[in-house]
């Protein structure tokens, strides 16, 4: 039970408890009284079940329809369950049952639809981190829909927002009531029939054979001709026949979609009339984000949803989520109270020694407290649910260094990590890290274990490098081309352990990375503070857009052979949606908070004959990629002769057409020239055979002006046949244009050139 002065607190605002420094208690406002407006509580609650958590329509005792609602919340005195009716009238019962610190009921009548969400007791002590407060209305952290926008008046806050003595602000309790400011957690019908999800209909696409997409569900779609106005910028738009049309003509397996867990915007962005458009500010791990439904926001949601994926497995496309579970919107002591921070803060986030104060290894407030069986609960839960219930093929998770920490450090062998690696569902999707966090010894990229890939940073510096002529020499970039072995060649991990990039969300366009120099984020309202200045970009001579011709051909035969060369890459390659056809942010490269023109995808661009040739070419790139298995091998190259004729499987060539030495690798160099062999391909197809391909010479010249290369002979070819040529303005390529072993040929300036080897 609480204490005198907790008691106290509840009715005056008054600090509960010590204040940690012996000052005296400060005092707030006369609150609003939590319990004005509270009607008849719902007759009857049942005792229901303390499994599963959250809030699941089923048939009860005696064949009675209803939910049963269950919430985690340790330490808590009490838990309130609030449904709300179409006019937002509240009506409120006590969950009596607890089991295992799970509070529990069920409740005859209440079906689909319902809106609801809980009112948790307990002390109010920040000092030791209890930060329960009862006029506040929480989300469920397992509720499947969500319905209302959060928009973080000061009644949202658990503690007294505009406290004029703001050190001490977060430890003046809020009595106001929270409800009418909050959405509200909605009951489905996870059973609902022609929803239920069917395994076999997954693409199940190899590792080794796939090429990613990222995109927004909103950004991709809100400005596309094609679909029709009312579903644009939503999970339907994205279904729509004309949106799945050019993920096919593109070639890609599977898209990447940018956070779809229900999320909230920030206060300082509310502030300055933005919103948070990326999401990276998640509130409820098992909704999908309400903004982005066509067909409603009481349940239809869930259902628009999985009709999205249907409609892309249908097209062999899979759908990878970008998840964040590092930290909530609820930010640090200062933030809002919306759902884990009014359960029980100690129990899901990381607090320092002094526990006012969060552990912040995100950079965003607060960090989940993972090591915690209830945080992994949730967690696992959440991933479970939509590979099993959604049907999505994977997860990308943000800052996935701060989930492997145990009590402090970044540890493979954390209790997340082993969990993942054990459990029958997540151990067969995919799983890809971003490798690091913001935290000491955050940055991991190449030691998560085997079942990861990670976002290979590597390469997309070396590669950015190399292109704008700033790398010293070639040995970093001969390990990007041919899987990072240096860094993945461990504990049975394959190529495919490396997700290439050479753009993400965070940062410059293709295109802008061609067309400027410095970050241009005056529209983010930071004075231009914001974003990274570590761009490793080139302008091509002019900041910004330009009408000069030949800083314009520069830029295109810059796109093409950065495209080029991520495709050809040994790894799995990720593209950024608008990328293949030129899409530019005017050079923000944080459009976080820019939900307009500057985001969306322009699919204007593809009217202009010069961006569609970009588009063709990166899609017969893919094609090319598709068909030939030594682009996408699924073990590392060993550069060791493989037969008699002392071909080997990788070897490395100067523009003289001799084999690199150790010298010439740390010799500087703007041309390399990488053979891959299409003989003895380590595995064997599905009917055992031995995998056989052509042979590709690829030669990369960054230099700044045209450069012989002599083509290697014997053993390695007699003739080449040009496949690929970035140095042309349109297509690419020069079809039947071959040459013989030996022979000295021009390479355009910043230019790859893709040759076959013919018989």
């Amino acid at each position: 039970m609480s204490s005198a002065p907790e008691q106290e607190a509840v009715q005056t605002g008054v600090p509960a408890g010590r204040t940690g420094n012996g000052r005296p208690p400060v005092r707030a406002p006369a609150p609003h009284d939590p319990e004005r407006g509270r009607t008849a509580p719902v007759e009857p609650v049942w005792p229901g079940a303390p499994v599963p958590l959250g809030a699941r329509f089923r048939v009860g005792p005696d064949g009675v329809a209803g939910t049963n609602f269950a919430l985690w919340a340790g330490g808590a005195d009490s838990v309130d369950l609030c449904l709300f009716d179409a006019q937002g009238r509240e009506r409120r019962s006590p969950l009596a049952e607890a089991t295992d610190e799970i509070w529990h009921g069920f409740v005859p009548g209440v079906l689909p639809g319902q809106r609801y969400g809980f009112r948790v007791h307990g002390r109010w002590d920040p000092w030791t981190g209890a930060r329960w407060n009862p006029a506040k209305l929480l989300l469920d952290p397992y509720a499947r829909a969500v319905d209302g926008e959060f928009t973080l008046p000061a009644e949202v806050y658990g503690h007294v927002r505009d406290w004029p003595q703001q050190h001490v602000a977060d430890t003046v309790r809020d009595g106001r009531d929270s409800a009418p400011y909050v959405p509200k957690g909605v009951v489905v019908h996870d059973d609902a029939p022609g929803d239920e999800w069917v395994d076999d209909r997954r693409p199940k696409t190899p590792w080794s054979d796939s090429v990613i997409y990222e995109l927004h569900v909103r950004g991709f779609t809100q400005r596309h001709p094609g679909i029709p106005e009312e579903l644009r910028g939503t999970y339907a738009g994205l279904a729509h026949p004309a949106a799945i049309e050019h993920l096919t003509r593109l070639g890609v397996t599977a898209v990447e979609l940018l956070p779809v867990h229900q999320f909230a915007h920030e206060d300082h962005l509310l502030r300055r009339d933005l919103k948070n458009y990326w999401g990276y500010n998640s509130i409820g791990y098992f909704a999908p984000h309400a903004a982005y439904a066509a067909s409603g926001t009481a349940g239809q949601q869930v259902n628009e949803f999985k009709r999205m994926v249907r409609a892309l497995h249908d097209a062999g496309i899979e759908v990878i989520l970008d998840v964040v579970y590092n930290h909530t919107a609820e930010a640090g002591e200062l933030g809002p109270m919306l759902s884990l921070k009014g359960i029980d803060n100690r129990g899901y986030y990381r607090l320092q020694d002094d526990a006012r104060r969060y552990a912040d290894y995100t950079g965003c407030g607060n960090t989940l407290h993972v090591v915690k069986p209830q945080v992994l609960r949730l967690i696992t839960d959440s991933l479970r649910y939509w590979v099993t219930e959604m049907g999505v093929d994977g997860f990308r998770f943000d800052l996935a260094a701060a989930l492997a920490r145990s009590m402090h450090d970044v540890d493979m062998l954390s209790p997340f990590l082993a969990v993942i690696a054990q459990d029958p569902v997540l151990r067969r999707v995919k799983l890809i890290a971003e490798p690091w966090d913001v935290g000491s010894g955050g940055y991991q990229v190449g030691a998560f274990p085997p079942l990861w890939t990670e976002w290979n940073d590597r390469y997309r510096n070396a590669v950015r490098d190399f292109w704008r002529g700033a790398l010293p020499d070639v040995r970093d970039l001969g390990y990007r081309l041919s899987g990072s072995s240096d860094l993945y060649a461990w504990g049975g991990r394959r190529p495919y352990a490396s997700v290439n990039f050479i753009t993400a969300h965070d940062g410059f366009t293709l295109r802008d990375l061609v067309s400027y120099e410095r970050k241009h984020n005056e529209a983010n309202g930071e004075g231009n503070r914001d974003g990274t200045n570590d761009n490793r970009s080139w302008n091509c001579g002019a900041e910004g857009e330009s009408t000069e011709e030949s800083v314009l051909a520069l830029r295109r035969r810059q796109l093409r052979s950065l495209l080029t060369t991520l495709l050809l890459s040994t790894g799995v390659p990720m593209l950024v949606a608008g990328d293949e056809f030129g899409r530019t942010q005017g050079g923000n490269n944080n459009a976080y908070c820019q939900d307009n023109e500057i985001s969306w995808v322009d699919w204007g661009l593809l009217d202009d004959p010069g961006w569609r040739a970009l588009f063709d070419l990166t899609s017969r790139l893919i094609a090319l990629r598709h068909a030939h298995p030594v682009l996408r091998r699924r073990a590392f190259f060993s550069g060791r002769a493989r037969s008699v004729d002392g071909l080997r499987d990788l070897a490395w060539f100067t523009s003289r057409g001799t084999e690199m030495t150790e010298g010439d690798w740390y010799a500087p160099a703007a041309t390399l020239g990488m053979y891959l062999s299409g003989q003895d391909i380590p595995g064997r197809d599905a009917r055992g055979e031995p995998i056989e391909d052509d042979s590709f010479l690829a030669v990369l010249h960054a230099g700044d002006s045209a450069s012989n290369f002599v083509l290697p002979g014997e053993p390695w070819a007699r003739v080449y046949e040009v496949v690929v040529d970035t140095g042309l303005e349109e297509q690419g390529a020069v079809p039947g244009v071959v040459y013989d072993a030996g022979a000295v040929i021009a390479v355009e300036a910043r230019s790859v050139l893709l040759l076959r080897v013919r018989e």
